[in-house]
């Protein structure tokens, strides 16, 4: 059964985040002044829950982490139409012609941080709040989750980046130089740590939808691949699959709206329609990436490539369930016009035009897995396999694609059996590709694999540059020169 958490009800501050291309500006009247917060458990339930809230912004989940997290890699490309005058500037992604005052790394970087804020206020204020002490727990360890998902990204993204654990109070704790990505890992590691320790295994009613101890211990765990510290991967993974989690049955179906926080859910950002109050559902996740000219669709944006629709095996149901075909009629009865302005469309983010409500953004209502216990097996089967535990490997392999599987012609996604280590990781590899496309990993995926060079060189990727987004112009100059730029920018 679909369920949303109670963030949704805390609204009052959301037009901070409100999107780019409808902005709400609303005046400051009738918030609390600072000195009057942070003094109740409502208090820092309410700040919490603005840090679920602010999860499914715009620079959380629209043109900047496209931009950053999915153009570079070879299964997407712009995508939307030549009159948008978006293209040009987003183009810049796909094709590796970006410099540092491209406005989307600003968006980037600074989404991230207005996110980490709003967590490092929840941790400076709220143990001092006289409150019910396995909540105050709680809430911490929910918004230490949430600064290490922010850190992760600006990492991937950046590499060193400015780290900031608290609040600053001084002059000199506003202007800090970079921290050595190493020092970042760490950080993110060490919250990750102390939140799974203290994090639920699960939530009921109101909270479904809300950090985990699998959420915790499965981000850890992809924070720790993309160190190559296998054997943690592994301990992690293992100590995920005993929590309970399993795959949804049909893999379409996994996406839609109905189904959202199921079994295979570890984490998700929240999202939803409220009556009456479009500024509150503000999400345009969907709307950016849904099918261009059509009621119900969006603006087209971030599509996929016919590299990608090349990469599955034959007959895997994975293909048309990720990608929606210009002239199909999808699973849910949509017919798809046979001149809509590109090929395909990502069937991942789609909301069926049914749903559509007139005065809101196109699938405002849709969920962003972040985090599916599919992915946990893979990072399970890829450990297992560097530690030369091919048995275990195989067999987490062997339930992703087993699932897969499910209803289509014999002899379609054959299990793999090799014990090659080379071979088992191409075949991992692989599967990562084809299960997680369209879902803003494959662009570092493929640079952690040391493969870039390689996938994304006829896109224009070059090594020793490209493996990192240019610090934005923007930011070093606001820090007057404390801040540097990354090599070849």
């Amino acid at each position: 059964m679909r369920r949303k958490a109670s963030i949704l009800a805390f609204t009052f501050l959301i037009a901070a985040t409100g999107c780019k291309k409808s902005f709400l500006d609303v005046p400051p009247q009738g918030q609390p002044a600072e000195t009057q917060f942070w003094q109740t458990e409502a208090d820092a339930t309410k700040a919490v829950n603005f840090i679920y809230a602010n999860l499914r912004s715009w620079t959380e989940v629209a043109f900047a982490p496209i931009a950053l997290e999915s153009l570079g890699s070879d299964d997407t490309e712009t995508g939307s139409d030549p009159s948008d005058g978006s293209v040009p500037f987003m183009n810049m992604y796909d094709q590796f012609t970006v410099t540092s005052t491209q406005g989307q790394l600003s968006d980037f970087w600074n989404g991230r941080y207005f996110t980490i804020n709003l967590c490092n206020q929840v941790l400076d204020n709220v143990p001092g709040i006289q409150m019910d002490a396995s909540l105050k727990a709680r809430y911490l360890a929910e918004a230490k989750f949430v600064r290490a998902y922010q850190y992760f990204r600006l990492v991937r993204a950046f590499g060193d980046v400015p780290l900031r654990l608290k609040v600053p109070e001084e002059a000199a704790e506003f202007n800090i130089p970079r921290t050595p990505k190493a020092e970042v890992y760490a950080a993110i590691e060490n919250d990750l740590t102390e939140a799974a320790a203290a994090l639920p295994q699960s939530y009921s009613g109101n909270d479904i939808g809300r950090a985990t101890k699998g959420a915790a211990l499965s981000l850890h765990a992809k924070v720790a691949m993309y160190q190559q510290k296998w054997n943690d991967v592994l301990t992690l993974t293992n100590q995920v699959k005993g929590l309970g989690y399993s795959l949804f049955p049909n893999y379409e179906q996994l996406f839609r709206t109905n189904n959202e926080n199921n079994q295979e859910s570890v984490f998700e950002i929240q999202a939803e329609i409220v009556q009456g109050n479009p500024a509150a559902s503000n999400s345009q996740y969907s709307q950016v990436q849904g099918v261009r000219a059509q009621v119900g669709g969006g603006w087209g944006f971030n599509v996929p490539t016919q590299a990608l629709a090349d990469a599955y095996e034959p007959g895997d149901p994975r293909r048309d369930a990720t990608i929606i075909f210009r002239g199909e009629t999808t699973p849910e009865g949509d017919p798809i016009s046979a001149s809509a302005p590109n090929p395909m469309y990502n069937q991942k983010s789609y909301v069926p035009f049914s749903q559509y409500v007139t005065g809101y953004n196109e699938g405002a209502q849709q969920n962003i897995r972040v985090i599916r216990y599919a992915e946990v097996l893979l990072m399970n089967a890829e450990a297992a396999n560097e530690l030369g535990q091919t048995d275990v490997a195989l067999a987490s392999l062997e339930q992703v694609r087993a699932r897969a599987r499910t209803g289509a012609a014999a002899g379609v996604l054959p299990q793999i059996t090799t014990t090659s280590q080379q071979e088992l990781r191409e075949a991992i590899w692989h599967e990562r590709h084809v299960e997680l496309a369209m879902e803003f990993d494959r662009y570092f995926d493929v640079i952690r694999q040391g493969r870039a060079k390689e996938v994304f060189g006829p896109k224009g990727w070059q090594e020793n540059k490209n493996e990192v987004w240019p610090v934005p112009e923007t930011e070093i100059e606001k820090s007057a020169g404390v801040l540097t730029q990354n090599p070849g920018y």
